[in-house]
């Protein structure tokens, strides 16, 4: 089993998202001996975000590029082959003003490329990043219930358009209404971690 393990929190070692996707890589171990685990802390490394030069170099050809555009390509496609020889992803992802990290975004911004990770097809957009298991610990400090979730259903959309359609996500809500609260969520995203894996 691969198993590729991205956080993205800016908090560090205080980040509750990743507390839970620590969670889920060990367990993950512990039921399989001898996987690897890739890791990449977007929180702490962020992946060049997605600008006019980065645009420019993808849509160069391959022939065509210069040394920086050929290197700035690199920096994406490695993060897509760790993708694509992943069998299991799991993503840390707090809640920054509703949505996830843009260092978070910047991944899916990497991965996101046409004819290698989805394809356009007669019938709509094909996934191509198929047959992997996703968990996603999202942390945030506020209560939301499903139907009023603001950051949810676009890390759905992202994660379905790529073909990465089996996720679960874990949630750790009220971390920012105080100690019982913090206790609670963390105690329910505990029990969720175990029924996932069981």
């Amino acid at each position: 089993m691969n198993i590729l393990h991205i956080t993205s929190s800016v908090r560090g070692n205080d980040s509750e998202s990743t507390r839970v996707t620590n969670q889920i890589v060990e367990k993950l171990l512990a039921a399989n001996p001898g996987a690897t685990v890739t890791r990449r802390d977007f929180g702490a490394n962020p992946h060049p975000l997605l600008d006019g030069a980065a645009v420019g170099a993808l849509f160069t050809p391959v022939d065509k590029r210069t040394v920086e555009q050929a290197a700035r390509v690199a920096l994406d496609d490695a993060l897509i082959a760790e993708a694509q020889a992943a069998d299991v992803i799991v993503l840390g992802a707090p809640m920054y003003n509703f949505s996830m990290p843009v260092q978070l975004k910047g991944w899916f911004d990497a991965i996101a490329r046409a004819g290698v990770t989805f394809r356009y097809t007669e019938t709509g957009p094909e996934g191509l990043l198929k047959n992997k298991k996703v968990y996603v610990a999202t942390s945030r400090g506020g209560v939301y219930p499903a139907e009023a979730d603001p950051q949810v259903p676009q890390m759905r959309a992202l994660l379905n358009f790529l073909g990465l359609t089996d996720h679960t996500f874990i949630y750790s809500s009220g971390m920012a209404m105080g100690p019982e609260a913090v206790s609670k969520g963390q105690a329910a995203a505990n029990e969720a971690i175990v029924a996932a894996l069981a």
